[in-house]
């Protein structure tokens, strides 16, 4: 669990916290032995491309909600019933499975495994955030994780680095935690950085 941004841990919110929003997503968190085995197999595209503004390591998920830019004080009334919903649940057995690209520009490794189980979570996700009054964009689920984005005139290596994961059959390995994340996009100009507001153990073992 990590602390919660300044302008949400104070005992009050004033006008200009009421005036702030946070950029966040609701999403799993791969298990750490899933992400050293994607690590090695992407290690000679690191080294081939490091121009790609690859991820961090510790940056990857699998997104089930995304809710964008929300205010500050919407975020605290989730926490109580994500915590509840997480505490009820098995964690999901996934496997990394294969690779591949968005527009040439942005790479991603697919996900296998309990498929039925995450389309589920993500529809429990989605309708408990909806219940608690916050409204989002609807988007379909595609599990991946995303690895890299290519810069502009860029595009053809995360095509080619897509084509060098099309054999990668990760074990299968159980996800353990629901987390809701922070990304700081748009609000700057370096990389993208994500950190967990917070994050829930599935209640149950699997």
């Amino acid at each position: 669990m990590n602390e919660l941004p300044d302008a949400m841990t104070g005992p009050t919110v004033d006008e200009r916290d009421q005036a702030a929003t946070i950029r966040v997503f609701l999403a799993l968190a791969p298990p750490d032995d899933a992400k050293d085995e994607l690590e090695r197999a992407l290690r000679p595209a690191y080294a081939a491309h490091p121009r790609l503004r690859w991820n961090r390591i510790e940056d990857w998920h699998i997104t089930l909600a995304f809710l964008g830019e929300l205010p500050l004080p919407s975020v605290p009334p989730l926490m109580s019933p994500l915590s509840g919903l997480a505490a009820g649940r098995r964690p999901l057995r996934l496997a990394l499975r294969g690779g591949g690209h968005f527009d040439e520009r942005v790479l991603w490794s697919g996900i296998d495994g309990d498929l039925d189980g995450l389309h589920r979570l993500a529809t429990d996700v989605r309708e408990l955030v909806r219940a608690c009054g916050v409204s989002f964009p609807e988007r379909p689920l595609r599990p991946h994780l995303t690895l890299a984005r290519s810069r502009r005139g860029d595009q053809g290596a995360a095509v080619e680095i897509a084509a060098g994961l099309a054999a990668l059959a990760g074990r299968a390995r159980a996800a353990r935690r629901l987390a809701l994340v922070g990304s700081n996009i748009g609000r700057g100009p370096g990389p993208i950085r994500y950190r967990d507001i917070e994050a829930w153990r599935f209640g149950h073992t699997a």
